[in-house]
């Protein structure tokens, strides 16, 4: 449930890449209800409808916002470019582009294939550049807000998880170059680093037992999973007046847990 009672985000574009399950639904979900008119974007156009129906179930007309979905891979530029010209032809300027789109799965490198570790930087780090580079021209400036959903590889080592590692430091030093090169146009750019949230595929790849469950909360301070809805209640911030302040941080929404050390969580 979002914390912000009033509709915040009225009469805003969003578009939102990896918005068809997970954290990236969930916020698409919740910029919506506070009014937002909301495009997400993913591969696969079953998914992609059932993601704007749960959208539309939730509600959203009451506070005006709307959804639509656009079926591109965002590995692919010239695809993406089209999906991200097709929502600013049908809403207007886009005030909002969520970065959400991610791979993941746990193997050691000796263990992982090149196309493997490929496929997660192409994703990850191709897609984060391709969803900027092309919604560039399409972002109200001033006033647009880019915002990716990274993680605290960026900056702690994980085992099993060498491919992401790479992945998410690139993706934020990217943002942060952003940042620095669109800064002046008025386009702010940040990360959000969550931490283990629940009722994600993520959490289900990387704690599928009982007991890698407890263990995952054990390494977490505040001693509970996060929800999708304290990711999205964050974006909600950086992405209304305010955050109006904040560009080129990385905002770790973790319950505390990257403090406890590599070797806790991993």
């Amino acid at each position: 449930m979002s914390v912000f009672k009033d509709q915040i985000l009225a009469g805003r574009v969003a578009f939102v890449t990896g918005g068809t399950s997970g954290i990236g639904l969930g916020v698409a979900k919740a910029l919506a209800l506070q009014g937002a008119r909301v495009m997400i974007n993913g591969r696969n156009p079953e998914k992609l409808a059932a993601a704007v129906a749960e959208i539309q179930a939730a509600g959203i007309e009451a506070g005006g916002g709307q959804a639509d979905g656009i079926a591109a891979d965002v590995r692919n530029y010239d695809a993406l470019a089209a999906a991200i010209a097709q929502c600013r032809a049908q809403w207007g300027l886009i005030d909002i582009l969520l970065c959400g789109a991610a791979g993941n799965f746990p193997a050691p490198v000796t263990g992982m294939s090149a196309n493997g570790f490929k496929a997660v930087m192409d994703i990850d780090v191709l897609g984060t550049f391709n969803a900027c580079r092309a919604a560039h021209e399409h972002l109200r400036a001033p006033g647009a807000s880019v915002v990716a959903i990274s993680a605290n590889h960026a900056s702690v080592a994980y085992a099993m998880q060498a491919h992401v590692c790479a992945a998410k430091a690139g993706v934020e030093r990217l943002l942060q170059v952003l940042a620095l090169e669109w800064g002046p146009q008025g386009i702010r750019c940040n990360l959000v680093n969550p931490g283990p949230i629940d009722d994600t595929e993520g959490m289900r790849r990387l704690a599928p037992t009982p007991e890698a469950r407890a263990a995952s909360v054990k390494s977490v301070p505040l001693g509970r999973f996060g929800t999708k809805d304290d990711i999205a209640n964050l974006v909600l911030f950086l992405c209304s007046e305010a955050g109006a302040y904040c560009n080129g941080g990385v905002f770790v929404c973790d319950g505390g847990q990257a403090l406890m050390g590599a070797r806790a969580m991993g």
